[in-house]
């Protein structure tokens, strides 16, 4: 297993720096966010391909994990084509705390590290040789499964918000972010929590709740939530401060009377 994860870090880290190479030829940091999500889909073959365990199981958590990969990282993918080349402005922000190209190439390395730290539930799981599918990892799956589906709908009721003319500069607060002010952030740590369920089952797999804590901080602490926000209240002022006051920050639930 640690063999196999170390040609996973390998594998990542040459990824990545070719990926730095290519944000900085375009000027555009914002890649990085697609590498990121679509790291996953790069590793998941080489555990299948490399690892002992149980053909089915392998197969459910590759299937729901690329599913998760490739979704999120088509989605981003896209996003940042339609607005390239103006960069992000997460990105802005971060190139002051990591200044110059050397310095965000430690960086993007360094994202090569989380990835290889968030494919540990799908590397258990293919080292895992016991027949059948365990309760855990149904349960597991389910639960990322329905992460997946709760993610995928509030992109898309955010993205056909944007697209409407009439609503741009405006709060979007239909649909699921009627009742959370981040439900895809919401949904993508149930994402992670449902894999850390089904890691359970195999040998090793309670190492794999670094996933969700790890994720729940980058929502909370670094670029997730934070940022966002910030970047909301300089273009939307009041109208996003009225939004604050009446919806949940992350987990949907009913709105406050402003």
């Amino acid at each position: 297993m640690l063999t196999l994860l170390g040609w996973a870090t390998l594998v990542a880290v040459v990824a990545f720096a070719l990926i730095w190479a290519l944000c900085v030829r375009v000027k555009n940091y914002g890649f990085l966010d697609v590498a990121f999500s679509y790291g996953l889909a790069v590793l998941l073959p080489l555990y299948a391909w490399l690892g002992p365990g149980f053909g089915l199981r392998q197969a459910l958590f590759g299937v729901v994990g690329l599913a998760w990969s490739l979704r999120l990282g088509t989605y981003i993918l896209l996003r940042v084509l339609r607005h390239h080349p103006k960069e992000d402005v997460r990105y802005e922000k971060l190139r002051l705390r990591w200044p110059g190209p050397g310095m965000f190439l430690l960086f993007f390395e360094l994202q090569a590290v989380l990835v290889v730290i968030f494919s540990l539930p799908f590397l258990f799981a293919a080292f895992n040789p016991a027949p059948g599918i365990h309760p855990l990892e149904m349960v597991g799956l389910l639960v990322a499964v329905v992460g997946l589906a709760g993610e995928s709908l509030a992109d898309r009721q955010m993205q056909a918000f944007k697209s409407n003319p009439a609503r741009q500069g405006t709060v979007c607060d239909v649909g699921l972010w009627k009742y959370s002010r981040h439900p895809n952030y919401f949904f993508e740590s149930v994402i992670w929590w449902g894999f850390f369920i089904a890691a359970l089952a195999s040998p090793w797999g309670w190492l794999a709740l670094v996933c969700p804590l790890l994720m729940l901080y980058f929502l909370f602490q670094v670029t997730g939530i934070p940022l966002t926000e910030e970047y909301a209240l300089k273009s939307k002022g009041d109208a996003y401060r009225r939004y604050q006051q009446t919806t949940s920050v992350f987990v949907p639930w009913f709105r406050k009377k402003p």
